[in-house]
């Protein structure tokens, strides 16, 4: 079985969020399951050299973006077991940065179109091209609209993740004609056209063999109006066809007993001194009150409405009055990064704001943290959470998309569950379950199960990569 995992970026070449980590994480996963996966994204000029200088030039030929032809290029790399290939052109990614530019329609037209001609070039029969988000998702369209003539690409089935339903590639309708060179029987409610434009995402969503979202309650939400962005009723129709995948994380990568970024390493059988001690070193690093009795929530984030953020807005000065301490790491709307500061200008002894990102800080708010905070509008999967449980993090979330499949909230009656839930968009019910989460924490014994149950979870790719390979199975015995 050859899939060929056609991506817009992928950890540690190009990263702006968690589809990085999938792309990194699952195609790794599947190999070892005898899948023999290949990922392929663009060359961007912000891969570091020490990867780019390593890189291997296969070959090169011409890609017809309408009625212009472009140079292509395609670079090699074996990273980690996983064969990466690199679809180099400097007009359109030799530029700071992976998206955001008023040419994104034509860049990942190129790019789409590219990976659909690359099936020509490859030393690879590709049986499965597996697309992702909106960058990619026209593929399916392009295979159907130009290559049906094609052996190499006629047998080929295709498979689409939706990562985040909100980005859904939407271009004026003369992208169809200038960019993918297809006729104007494509502009229809049954093929591309969304409202008085076209979806390169819709595309996909029609045009694919199979549509994957990334947890099976994210699957259910957007067949309705609510999480829909437009296309519910589309989702709705097609039954069986979508279907909703947990992600995971890669346990080598985000390990407490090895990470070198983090104060002391510790595990499951080792955690409840040596993450005491990270989470000491944190605050004196922070410039926080050096204690236990205090509870550390740690937050990793985009500061955006959709992460919940005007929930914490609505509760922090009722917030500031418990016995907690508030480190928040991200970056995103303007209000939002002020308003941390702001606090943390005004309560330098309960909030650090840290308007930023950093790998290595975010390591250690995972270890140094007690419990951490996710109370999101939306969100498809997350990883963040993942990545507290195997850290010993203990999650408060809101009961949507991934939390909701990820996070079993603790039942002080049973002793089962490994995190802390609410279930509606209400600031009340967010500061109910902190203040809920905190009487627990004065019980040590049994914030320790909480915790060692959470570190004890299996959030590994393995799972998940396991239910891809049905999904690939199934499309190729069909």
């Amino acid at each position: 079985m050859n899939v060929l995992f056609a991506v817009s970026e992928a950890f540690p070449f190009a990263k702006s969020g968690g589809l990085a980590d999938v792309a990194y994480a699952l195609p790794k996963a599947l190999r070892k399951l005898g899948v023999d996966i290949r990922v392929i994204m663009p060359k961007y000029a912000d891969i570091s050299p020490d990867f780019s200088t390593k890189m291997k030039h296969l070959c090169h030929f011409t890609v017809s973006v309408g009625w212009r032809n472009q140079y292509c290029g395609i670079e090699y790399l074996n990273l980690d077991g996983v064969p990466f290939y690199f679809i180099d052109n400097e007009y359109y990614f030799k530029r700071p940065g992976y998206y955001g530019y008023y040419d994104d329609g034509e860049r990942f037209s190129f790019f789409s179109r590219a990976v659909c001609e690359a099936v020509y070039h490859l030393d690879f029969d590709v049986d499965i091209i597996h697309v992702n988000d909106w960058h990619t998702s026209i593929i399916p369209v392009l295979l159907k609209a130009h290559y049906t003539h094609s052996e190499k690409h006629r047998k080929i089935k295709t498979v689409l993740t939706i990562h985040n339903l909100k980005y859904q590639g939407i271009f004026p309708k003369e992208v169809m004609h200038d960019l993918l060179s297809l006729p104007d029987e494509y502009f229809d409610e049954n093929r591309l056209k969304f409202y008085d434009a076209i979806s390169f995402l819709k595309g996909g969503i029609i045009y694919s063999d199979k549509v994957v979202t990334v947890s099976k309650t994210y699957a259910n939400e957007i067949r309705t109006l609510s999480y829909g962005e437009g296309l519910h009723g589309l989702l709705s129709g097609i039954g069986e066809k979508l279907t909703g995948i947990v992600n995971g994380i890669d346990y080598e990568v985000y390990n407490p007993a090895t990470d070198k970024f983090i104060f002391v390493n510790y595990d499951a059988n080792t955690f409840v001194e040596r993450k005491k001690e990270n989470k000491f070193r944190l605050q004196q690093m922070l410039n926080l009150p050096v204690s236990d009795e205090i509870v550390l929530i740690g937050m990793v984030s985009r500061l955006t409405k959709e992460k919940g953020i005007e929930l914490i807005e609505r509760i922090l000065n009722k917030l500031l009055t418990l016995p907690i301490q508030l480190v928040i790491l991200g970056a995103g709307d303007y209000h939002y990064e002020q308003m941390f500061k702001h606090y943390a200008g005004a309560f330098p002894s309960k909030v650090s704001a840290n308007i930023c990102y950093s790998e290595e800080l975010a390591r250690k708010i995972y270890a140094g943290s007690d419990m951490y905070l996710m109370p999101s509008l939306t969100e498809p999967c997350g990883i963040s959470q993942l990545i507290a449980m195997r850290y010993g993090s203990v999650p408060i979330v809101r009961e949507t998309g991934g939390l909701k499949d990820t996070v079993k909230p603790y039942n002080q009656f049973t002793g089962e569950g490994w995190g802390f839930s609410f279930a509606n968009y209400e600031p009340a019910e967010l500061f109910a379950i902190i203040k809920y989460a905190l009487s627990i924490y004065t019980d040590k014994a049994q914030w320790r199960t909480i915790v060692h149950q959470a570190m004890t979870r299996d959030n590994s790719w393995n799972a998940s990569a396991y239910e891809y390979q049905k999904v690939y199975e199934s499309l190729l015995n069909s």
